[in-house]
């Protein structure tokens, strides 16, 4: 029951879904708990994900042409955003004016605290969404079903992704801030890992059947080349991982795997 448990307060924290009354009684809360939770953050990735593919689903049976699957790929956009009240786009923007706003690594860490977005990061959300939006539209030419389980699939392997920076990388947030992520400052287990595992490959499975082990494996492997990547950078520029960092990599991530989904070779 304990697992039950770990998801719920996932959903609660990860995303709008209430959990609230006497079911947020019996599930509870403490620091450990949510650091519990983040094993179920690709889990949480197949709620998000169906919301998304659902709006897309129904959106593009309604809007024809190429105006219509940006249409549709928008409103699924707009879906998922709204289900994780923007938490992640929230995190890659920090970053980008983190990083971007300064070489100085306190000066950037300073910087992603700050709760206003400046230069950098607005322009990170709007390349980031108006890509995702023209990776969506393209896969919708490829076939609405198959868009659908792309993105589905994706909200929940991009979610695994940043369960490897927590187990591997040093947490470098103000530990004495009331920090989002700050229960997470402790590495996660190798078990919980492997339970973020268990929820992403059925998810991989998903995208070697709808896309072709071509394009399924290449989206992987574009996937963890880009948490690599992400990890090395704030290895670099941080020594460590922040809160904001984690959901930045959940973005890129996401990114890479509609790339390598839409990419015709």
């Amino acid at each position: 029951m304990n697992g039950v448990r770990h998801f719920l307060l996932a959903l609660q924290f990860f995303t709008r879904v209430p959990v609230t009354g006497p079911l947020a009684g019996w599930v509870g809360f403490s620091p450990a708990m949510l650091r519990a939770s983040a094993a179920h953050f690709p889990g949480v990735g197949w709620l998000v994900g169906a919301v998304g593919a659902g709006v897309l689903w129904l959106a593009q049976a309604g809007l024809p042409g190429l105006a219509g699957a940006l249409a549709a790929a928008m409103l699924s956009t707009i879906a998922t955003v709204w289900m994780t009240g923007c938490f992640h786009e929230d995190g890659l923007a920090d970053v980008a004016d983190g990083l971007g706003g300064s070489a100085d690594r306190a000066r950037a860490l300073e910087i992603m605290k700050d709760s206003r977005i400046g230069a950098f990061g607005a322009m990170a959300l709007v390349l980031a969404l108006g890509l995702k939006v023209a990776l969506l539209a393209a896969l919708i030419g490829q076939g609405a079903p198959a868009a659908a389980l792309a993105l589905v699939s994706a909200h929940v392997l991009s979610r695994l992704a940043p369960l490897f920076l927590i187990r591997w990388l040093p947490y470098v947030g103000d530990e004495n801030a009331a920090s989002k992520s700050k229960p997470l400052a402790d590495a996660i287990g190798n078990g919980a890992l492997m339970v973020g595992v268990a929820w992403s490959i059925p998810a991989a499975v998903l995208l070697v059947w709808s896309h072709g082990a071509w394009h399924g494996l290449a989206a992987v492997l574009l996937c963890a080349l880009a948490a690599s990547c992400m990890a090395r950078l704030f290895m670099r520029r941080l020594q460590g991982f922040t809160g904001d960092g984690l959901g930045a990599t959940q973005q890129v991530c996401e990114l890479a795997i509609y790339l390598a989904l839409a990419w015709h070779v």
